[in-house]
Formats: C-alpha cells, sequence, structure tokens
C-alpha cells in the first residue's frame, strides 16, 4: 500500500452480511473519496447471497493489498465491528467504520483527516462523528438526522448514542483503547465507542455536516431517530423496558472494563449504577447528581419518565 507522506493513512472497518443489494454503490462511493489513502477491511458474517462475490470482484480491480476480506464471528453485526476494531494486527493512522448499504459523500473521509489534522491531539483517544441524510432505498433524500448541540460528554453517552457507526472516524488511541476493553458485549459498536472514548478522558466530537447517505429501509437494523414516530417509539423503548436492558448490558461491559476510566467516568458510572436500583426518592436524587442528559428536551423527558417509573 503506498503510504503517502503526511497524508494519514485510514483503514476502513466494513462487516458485510447478505448485503448483495446495495453493496457495489456503497464501494464505489468509498473508491470516489477524494481522500485516497485509505484501505479497506471486510470481514463476511457469513452471507449466503452474491455478496462475498461482489466483494471479490472488487477485490480483483483494487489488489488484495487495497481490499483485505477476513470471516467474521457470526454474532452479530456489533461483534462483527469489535472483531475488526480489537484485532491488533490492523494497523493504520486512523480507522472509519462502514456500514454495507450506504453512500458516503465524496469528502467523507477528507472532512475527517482536518478535523483530526487541525486537532492534533495524537496522545488522546478521539473519534470523530457526524449527522447523516436520510434517503429511501431509491436515494431520495427524505431528511436529515438530528442535529445534537449539547456537550459530549460520559454523562451523555451512559444513556445516549449520538452518532452512526458509519459516519465514525477515530485515531490509533481510540483503536487501543478498545483493544484493551477486548470483545465486550455491548448494545452497539458506535455506542460503546462514545461511551469507551469518554470515559477515558478523551475527544469525541460530532459534525452536523452530514457525511453521508443513509439508506432508510425495511433491512436497516437501526433505524434513523429522527420522525415524530422514531421519538414515540423510544418513549415505547422505555416502557417496555428496552431501554433498561440496553443500560444493563452497557454497564457490565463499562464495569468489565473500569480499569481504563478516569477517576472522574469511574465515579459517575458508581453513581449510575446505585441510583438504578434505589427506591424512587433516591433514583430522583441521584440523577440529579449524576447530571445525566440526553441530546433534546424531549429525549431528556424520556430519561425523567424511565427514571419515574424505574426503567432505567
Amino acid at each position: 500500500m503506498n503510504h503517502q507522506k503526511n497524508i494519514p493513512h485510514i483503514c476502513i472497518l466494513m462487516s458485510t452480511y447478505n448485503g448483495e443489494k446495495f453493496l457495489a454503490e456503497q464501494l464505489q462511493s468509498i473508491a470516489d473519496q477524494t481522500h485516497q489513502n485509505w484501505r479497506l477491511v471486510i470481514s463476511d458474517d457469513g452471507s449466503s447471497d452474491n455478496t462475498l462475490a461482489i466483494v471479490k470482484q472488487f477485490q480483483e480491480k483494487w489488489g488484495s493489498d487495497r481490499l483485505e476480506i477476513c470471516q467474521g464471528p457470526q454474532q452479530g453485526f456489533c461483534q462483527n465491528f469489535l472483531s475488526m476494531a480489537c484485532d491488533a494486527t490492523i494497523r493504520a493512522d486512523l480507522y472509519a467504520f462502514s456500514d454495507q448499504d450506504d453512500v458516503w459523500l465524496a469528502d467523507k473521509l477528507e472532512r475527517a483527516v482536518t478535523f483530526f489534522s487541525e486537532n492534533n491531539e495524537s496522545q488522546v483517544p478521539t473519534a470523530y462523528g457526524s449527522r447523516t441524510q436520510i434517503v429511501n432505498e431509491a436515494l431520495k433524500p427524505l431528511g436529515f438526522s438530528p442535529e445534537f448541540t449539547l456537550p459530549r460528554s460520559f454523562r451523555n453517552a451512559l444513556v445516549q448514542s449520538i452518532a452512526g457507526g458509519n459516519t465514525q472516524v477515530f485515531n490509533q488511541p481510540a483503536k487501543e483503547l478498545l483493544e484493551r476493553a477486548g470483545m465486550q458485549q455491548v448494545v452497539s459498536h458506535d455506542w460503546w465507542l462514545y461511551l469507551i472514548v469518554k470515559g477515558a478522558g478523551g475527544i469525541f466530537y460530532y459534525d452536523p455536516k452530514p457525511s453521508l447517505l443513509y439508506r432508510q429501509h425495511t433491512n436497516a437494523l437501526i433505524g434513523a431517530n429522527s420522525s415524530f414516530g422514531a421519538r414515540v417509539e423510544r418513549i415505547f423503548y422505555v416502557v417496555n423496558g428496552r431501554f433498561k436492558n440496553w443500560n444493563n448490558i452497557n454497564y457490565t461491559a463499562l464495569c468489565n472494563v473500569r480499569q481504563l476510566l478516569t477517576k472522574d467516568t469511574q465515579d459517575i458510572l458508581e453513581i449510575f449504577g446505585r441510583f438504578r436500583g434505589a427506591r424512587f426518592k433516591d433514583r430522583v436524587r441521584l440523577l440529579e447528581v449524576c447530571g445525566l442528559y440526553r441530546q433534546t428536551w424531549q429525549g431528556t423527558l424520556s430519561l425523567w419518565l424511565a427514571t419515574i417509573i424505574n426503567k432505567i
């Protein structure tokens, strides 16, 4: 691979599973990036359609130094992404997660590189994420993911994921953090990156300008969270206990890697653990002490609802 001098080399980590319908379009959008110093690792999770055939066609065209294919753990998309992020043999200057069915805007990687070069905290775990433009299967615009303006913090990360993995780019210290944390059982790889980077005292930058076209289609595993229906669904998740279950999973994983967290975030995590199982009066008090918040007032309202009905 040609490592151009002073131009960061990016390793793109793509998880595939039965993605034949849109995969070629996504791979072409990667090929069309204005930042060209990249290589792509595709971890296929046991596709039974033409996904691998499509990938191999691109590999023949690009060369195996440009596109590497490996076998996923077949435990779902999150573990597939983590299997690459935790692989110490995968090395680059920066890393980018990629879904199989989006279309990247041509300057997606370049904008992330610009952020990292202008905020050269090379020893600090740092991640970048952005908004997305939501489109239908035919790429007709449907709107945008919500724009978040509140501070990015561990207090926010405990109860909210703010940037899709398909938008995320992260540096070597962030990757080493993921490697040290290991293959934890977590809700999603993108939420985990936000949690662990902020938990370790790192930087998480949120770009309000969309970096890709996000296909909202029937097979999309994670929705875009922007519509009124999505907001109603989030309230439903609180009431039916799904939000509490997500918190259980992430809390357990964070406790497992407690030694990677700063003293401040260890304290917040301890309070979070205490107030989740406390009596009503103490839950409300500890919520204030813990200082948890979501990025919108509707989201914070659902957080209070979860606290009141003991579903946090």
